[in-house]
């Protein structure tokens, strides 16, 4: 039997430290708010939901996966960073491993999308295609897009739009505003914990070059942009309600924002960017529970 690696965690522990499952729920969330959906305009198909789902799991998965292994090879993980820790930089998983298992993640990700591209046509399958490559893009490649200052974007677009959009669309066949709109809600509440993390880093990632919005444009602008964030995921149940006839169940979404009054309070009045750890996961968790009030409203109602 192979030996614990560094640090005594045993290789099963290792991975799944590696994996991040306390971001799971985040990726999860719009994939049920689009099967929710679906629900209310009677569109709803089990098979579909539950495989985009998966796939969404997967790439998420990969995505964390890539950022330990590229971030650790561009040198912006080091001793001094401050946020959970990172296996490869850690010395946990030897890098080569790290990077295998981002790879045999991916694959897994892609005979998942095959089934979807089955029942949703060539739109999931540029969905599926994009997904992976700004997945590894993110932090590797000859653009990498969170050392661009684009890591917000591509968090709002994917992990929102094109999550509730995409789950939707397997169900439903139709792209729809309605769609895109809760997809904006989720988007935000996401780009808000990518926000958090970005101002946690953004002394070590200016020292490593890691160009991330948050160093480009500072802490005070930064802090406005979490404050936006919250107020546009709050915004979109009302603006379902009034322009599509959601439930008036859905303005539980707008409560579930109310439940980031203690980050917002860390992110506006930190000294240290230790006293922001707390506030990452509790971001998460708003994700969490915004999605999941929010499909069970459109799900639950005639």
């Amino acid at each position: 039997m192979a030996p614990p690696p560094e640090g005594g965690l045993s290789p099963a522990a290792a991975w799944l430290l590696a994996a991040r499952p306390r971001t799971l729920p985040a990726a999860g969330a719009p994939v049920l708010m689009g099967a929710g959906l679906a629900a209310f305009r009677d569109t709803f198909a089990a098979a579909p939901a539950l495989a985009a789902l998966l796939g969404a799991l997967l790439i998420q998965v990969a995505t964390n996966l890539a950022n330990d292994y590229f971030d650790f090879v561009r040198g912006a993980d080091t001793e001094e960073r401050i946020g959970p820790t990172r296996v490869t930089q850690a010395g946990l998983i030897p890098p080569r491993r790290v990077r295998a298992g981002m790879l045999a993640v991916m694959a897994a990700a892609v005979l998942v999308g095959v089934y979807l591209v089955s029942i949703g046509g060539w739109p999931i399958l540029v969905v599926g295609v994009l997904s992976l490559a700004c997945a590894v893009g993110y932090t590797a490649g000859p653009f990498p897009l969170a050392y661009h200052g684009l890591g917000d974007v591509f968090v709002f677009v994917f992990f929102g739009l094109v999550a509730v959009s995409g789950s939707y669309w397997v169900q439903a066949l139709d792209l729809t505003a309605e769609s895109l709109l809760a997809g904006a809600g989720v988007g935000a509440l996401s780009t808000a914990v990518l926000v958090v993390n970005n101002l946690r880093d953004l002394g070590t990632d200016a020292r490593a070059g890691k160009r991330t919005l948050a160093v480009r444009i500072g802490v005070r602008a930064t802090r406005a942009e979490y404050l936006l964030l919250l107020g546009l995921a709050a915004a979109v149940p009302p603006l379902g309600i009034v322009l599509y006839g959601w439930p008036w169940a859905a303005l539980s979404g707008t409560l579930a924002v109310g439940a980031a009054g203690l980050p917002l309070r860390r992110v506006l009045g930190f000294r240290d960017p230790r006293e922001l750890l707390p506030a990452l996961g509790q971001t998460a968790r708003v994700v969490a529970l915004y999605g999941l009030l929010l499909a069970a409203s459109f799900a639950l109602s005639p």
